[in-house]
């Protein structure tokens, strides 16, 4: 259910390309001042709704709006509230960091003014007040990709795409951007983003939409999604794969074995008491666990869970 406050609403959108539907009946609301995960594999359809929303792309069926206005029939009042971070980066490498804000400020005919004065201010707000002067190819991952977040923020959008924006990025880096974009949303920010990284949206999202073949699979918060797969889980990983098989003929029919981890995982509807009998049994087989730990479902297991179930259901 969508109302006035909701920054993005996409409701039964198609897209095609010939026989092939990129999105198939796709239903999305975001709230305002919110974070949006949008998690899916290639091809689910993640990065062409992110176009259609950001008005490069025409949708077939369906209704779209963005900050209140459709993106069709106008068009250039979302461009207006809009900014856009791709995959790639957009930035000039010769150019120093102000000079690409500065650069990008004109583009968007703020005048000469104002784009140095929103530079400026930019470079501060993202850590890179010290750098600026230098050129982009001296910068690092991290600090290209928060330029790159600093020169989509030049109008002060209201909503901000995140196309998959810390691909390639080592740890440090993608926790430069996941700060960044804490700061965006503290200030009253919406921001819609894609991901692969499956940390990454447990990390930021308020919400988390899971898309495959074109259309949203399941909706809510990281705890929901972890929750429909079950609660916690008994996790018990053994020093010799020799002892796999006897570990799981303890946990039973609901034991699941991973060989390359050497870890054998159980559900636990007690999560305490499961434990501790875990390791009484353990200490009465004569098995010596390596390590033994009592967990939640990950965000990975939900998307794998969510994504098999898509396909076998075809």
């Amino acid at each position: 259910m969508t109302d006035a406050t909701d920054a993005i609403v996409m409701e039964g959108v198609h897209k095609r390309y010939g026989e092939k539907s990129a999105l198939d009946g796709l239903d999305l609301v975001v709230a305002r001042g919110t974070v949006h995960g949008v998690l899916g594999p290639n091809g689910a359809g993640k990065t062409t709704a992110v176009r259609v929303l950001a008005t490069l792309l025409r949708h077939d069926e369906g209704v779209v709006r963005v900050a209140g206005h459709d993106v069709r029939t106008e068009a250039r009042e979302v461009r207006r509230r809009i900014g856009l971070l791709g995959q790639h980066a957009a930035v000039d490498e010769e150019l120093s960091g102000w000079q690409n804000l500065e650069m990008f400020g004109r583009l968007y005919h703020l005048g000469n003014k104002r784009a140095a004065t929103r530079a400026d201010e930019l470079l501060e707000r993202f850590g890179l007040a010290g750098t600026g002067r230098k050129a982009i190819k001296q910068y690092s991952g991290g600090m290209r990709r928060r330029l790159d977040l600093a020169a989509s923020l030049i109008t002060d959008p209201a909503v901000l795409f995140l196309d998959e924006p810390t691909t390639g990025l080592d740890p440090r880096g993608r926790a430069e951007v996941w700060a960044s974009v804490r700061s965006l949303v503290g200030a009253g920010t919406t921001v819609l983003l894609t991901t692969q990284y499956l940390e990454e949206a447990d990390q930021l999202a308020d919400r988390i939409s899971v898309v495959d073949e074109g259309r949203v699979v399941a909706e809510g918060t990281a705890d929901q999604l972890k929750a429909r797969i079950g609660g916690d889980r008994i996790d018990v990983v053994v020093p010799d794969l020799s002892q796999l098989a006897s570990v799981a003929r303890l946990f039973g029919d609901e034991a699941t074995v991973d060989e390359e981890r050497r870890l054998v995982s159980v559900p636990a509807a007690n999560r305490m008491a499961t434990l501790a009998r875990t390791v009484r049994e353990l200490e009465a087989a004569g098995i010596e666990a390596q390590d033994i730990g009592v967990r939640r479902p990950t965000l990975d297991e939900v998307f794998l869970r969510l994504t098999r179930r898509t396909k076998e259901a075809v």
